[in-house]
This record gives C-alpha cells, sequence and structure tokens, in this order.
C-alpha cells in the first residue's frame, strides 16, 4: 500500500473544497455521493464558508506558478547559452581585486568639502571629516548614515582611529585635537590644546598610547593618550606641515610639508633622520611601504626580488610622497628619490598602498583615482572618481573596499573585484 503524499487535515480539507465545488456547479448526485463516502454528511456549503472558491484558487495559482517556471527556465536557457559563449576570463586572485566602477555607494550629508576618511579597524565603519566642522559615521556595507560627530568650531582636517578601534582622534583649524570614546557612544574625552595655527594631520602610534599630529604653525607634537599631555614637539620644517604619519613599527614618523621637504624622524629622540628633497611644489600627502610591497620595488629597481627574502624586513625601509607638482615620488631611508610615477594632471592628494602590496593608488584633484603597478612603475587603471577634486583615500585593510572624499561633499566606497 503505497504511503499517502496528503495528511488526515489536508485531505478533509480537499474533501470539502471539492464538496463545495460539486454543489456550486449543480453536479447534485456527484455531491450527495462524495458527501456520503467522505463522511462529511454535516457539510453545509455557502458562500461565507472557509470552502468557499477554494478549489478554483488553487487551480488558477498552480496554472500561475507553472507559467513562472516556464519562464524562469527559458530565462535560464538563455543565459546558460550566453555563459557558454562568453570569453573565458582569468581567474583574479582575490588579494589582486582592484576597485572598479561605478561606485558601490555615493553618501552624501556633509555640506562642505570632505576632507579625509578613514576605516574602523574592526567594524564595517567608514568616518569622513569636513570642512563643514563635523565627522560623519557611516556602515559602509549598508551605506546608512549612522550618526555626526560634533564639537569643533572650524573646518576638521584630519581623523584617525587607534590599532584596536576603541577610540577616535580628530584634528582642527580651530587649534584643538580632541579624542572621541566609541564606547561611550563617540562621547568626546579629551580636547588637546598646544598648537599655534591649525592642526592639519593626526594619528596614533602603532603602541596606541601616544599622538602625533602636525600643525600650520611648523611643528609635530605628540601626545599621551591617557593624560593629554604634549611629552614631545619635534620641529625643524619651515613651513605649514601637511601631514604626518608613522611607520608600522612605531619607530620613524614621515611628515611633509609647505616647504617642498618631505622628513624621516626616529619617533623616540625626534632627530630628523632623513630629508627627502626633490619635489617643486607644496607635498601634500605621504605613505609608508608595508613591508609586503618590498619584493615590487625591488623588481621595480631592477634589483633580485628575492634578495635578503631569508631576513625579517624592518618597516620604514620606503615611502611615497604625493605634491602640487602633479608627480608622486617613491623614496628609500636615506632620502634618496629612487622612482618618479608621472600620470596625474593636478595636484595629488591621497595616497594608499593595495593589501597585497603589489599596487599604490592616488588620489588626485584631476577628479581621477588611479592604480600603480608596483613592478612597473606604470599606472594600470584610472578611474574618474568624482566630479569635483578628490582630497583623500583610504584602503580596508580586512574587506576589499576603497573609500574616496571629494570638494563634491560625497565619500564614495568602491567594491574590489
Amino acid at each position: 500500500m503505497s504511503t499517502p503524499v496528503l495528511s488526515e487535515r489536508q485531505r478533509d480539507e480537499l474533501h470539502k473544497a471539492i464538496l463545495d465545488y460539486l454543489n456550486a456547479s449543480g453536479f447534485t448526485e456527484s455531491y450527495q455521493a462524495l458527501r456520503k463516502e467522505t463522511k462529511n454528511l454535516d457539510f453545509t456549503p455557502g458562500p461565507k464558508q472557509k470552502f468557499s472558491g477554494l478549489l478554483e484558487k488553487k487551480w488558477t495559482s498552480v496554472i500561475r506558478l507553472q507559467k513562472k517556471i516556464m519562464d524562469l527556465e527559458n530565462k535560464m536557457t538563455t543565459m546558460q547559452e550566453e555563459l557558454n559563449n562568453a570569453p573565458a576570463r582569468k581567474q583574479t586572485n582575490q588579494v589582486d581585486w582592484i576597485p572598479r566602477p561605478p561606485e558601490r555607494w555615493a553618501l552624501t550629508g556633509h555640506r562642505m568639502p570632505i576632507t579625509r576618511v578613514v576605516f574602523h579597524p574592526v567594524f564595517s565603519i567608514v568616518a569622513s571629516a569636513s570642512e563643514d566642522t563635523t565627522v560623519r559615521i557611516y556602515d559602509y556595507e549598508s551605506g546608512e548614515y549612522e550618526r555626526s560627530l560634533k564639537g569643533h568650531t572650524k573646518s576638521i582636517h584630519d581623523l584617525a582611529f587607534d590599532p584596536k578601534g576603541n577610540l577616535l582622534v580628530t584634528c582642527s583649524a580651530d587649534l584643538s585635537i580632541k579624542i572621541w570614546d566609541l564606547q561611550q557612544d563617540y562621547k568626546c574625552i579629551k580636547t588637546l590644546h598646544g598648537h599655534d595655527h591649525c592642526v592639519s594631520s593626526v594619528c596614533f602610534l602603532p603602541s596606541g598610547d601616544l599622538i602625533a599630529s602636525a600643525s600650520r604653525d611648523k611643528t609635530i607634537k605628540l601626545w599621551e593618550v591617557a593624560t593629554g599631555y604634549c611629552v614631545k614637539t619635534i620641529t625643524g620644517h619651515l613651513e605649514w606641515v601637511r601631514y604626518v604619519q608613522p611607520s608600522d613599527d612605531g619607530r620613524l614618523l614621515a611628515s611633509c610639508s609647505n616647504d617642498q621637504t618631505a622628513r624621516l624622524w626616529d619617533s623616540a629622540t625626534t632627530e630628523c633622520k632623513a630629508e627627502l628633497r626633490g619635489h617643486d611644489h607644496v607635498v601634500e600627502c605621504l605613505a609608508f611601504a608595508p613591508v609586503n610591497t618590498y619584493p615590487f620595488i625591488r623588481e621595480l629597481l631592477g634589483m633580485d626580488p628575492k634578495a635578503n627574502a631569508k631576513e625579517t624586513p624592518m618597516p620604514g625601509q620606503y615611502v611615497v610622497t604625493g605634491s602640487r607638482d602633479k608627480t608622486i615620488k617613491l623614496w628609500d631611508m636615506t632620502g634618496q628619490c629612487i622612482h618618479t610615477f608621472i600620470g596625474h594632471d593636478n595636484w595629488v592628494r591621497g595616497l594608499v598602498f593595495h593589501p597585497s602590496g603589489k599596487f599604490l593608488l592616488s588620489a588626485s584633484d584631476d577628479k581621477m583615482l588611479k592604480i600603480w603597478d608596483l613592478k612597473t612603475g606604470r599606472c594600470m587603471k584610472t578611474l574618474e572618481a568624482h566630479s569635483h577634486f578628490v582630497t583623500c583615500i583610504a584602503f580596508n585593510k580586512t574587506t576589499p573596499v576603497v573609500a574616496t572624499g571629494s570638494v563634491d561633499q560625497t565619500l564614495k566606497l568602491w567594491q574590489c573585484r
């Protein structure tokens, strides 16, 4: 005996739906016979009953579903044919993924140009600073706006998360630096005063217990996070210091200035280790090359990429700078320019290395985002990123996403693939 397909309840519902149909259609004899055979002698048909018209409804919905299935099967066949006839595409390794147009999100809300963007080291958060005196926090996966941080009274020039992602630091033309605690709902827990002119750059050292800041007052300052005290002031630049960044091990600080130079400093002694001279205009931005870029840089220089492979590479051996002279320069730690990347048509405003170490990404006032192959030194891709100057760029180290900010007041997030 075969196993019944329908449960007892489903069978009972089906019988009553058929009885209702037979009665409504005038098949009196069949109706009476089925009522007796299914032991439904107490069944009373009527337009207000639960089973009224149920059989016809079920029947039409089945036909509708069958039509949908046929349509989907036809579409699937067509797509399979297209796939079979498509040219074979070389599989790219996920680590080589680069940003491709169009952008995934174009986030609006700032009322003035965006000056800096930064990704949270752990959560799916991106923060943008602006001349409108606010920081805006977004979820970069959903594109949802989360909150604004207000407290500065003039344009915010830079911002950075600490290595653990518990604190956010911002700096402003109002001469102050503010520390915001994410665990206290982004409450501003400290305001640091000490610079005599607008503060243009700020960052945490890798240890997380010190903050470095650069200012138009020509100095770089080191601040204790726990106390908020300025523990060191570094002097040497002759003009506005635009940007400061630590090496991955925190031993070195790199800074760049309106005096057309970049400098490398010993963060412990504040001694100037090298002066990078070669740009013809203001040096706007810089970045230390991570150790995974070294083999590609060696290849660019015509050296054996596997040379010194057994030695543990030391962070801070190479640094790139971007300038208003439209060029990007690569330097070694002695201060020698070892390569110049030429291709932008306006000021270079932001530099970031690809997590794989193979590429360098740059943002410029020519509205473009360029991707450079470090092995060859050539630009391998150009994206028209914004409708106005591109002021900043960030690469998320955990998810393949790039963020750019612009004078057009939008923050764009680019999926890498």
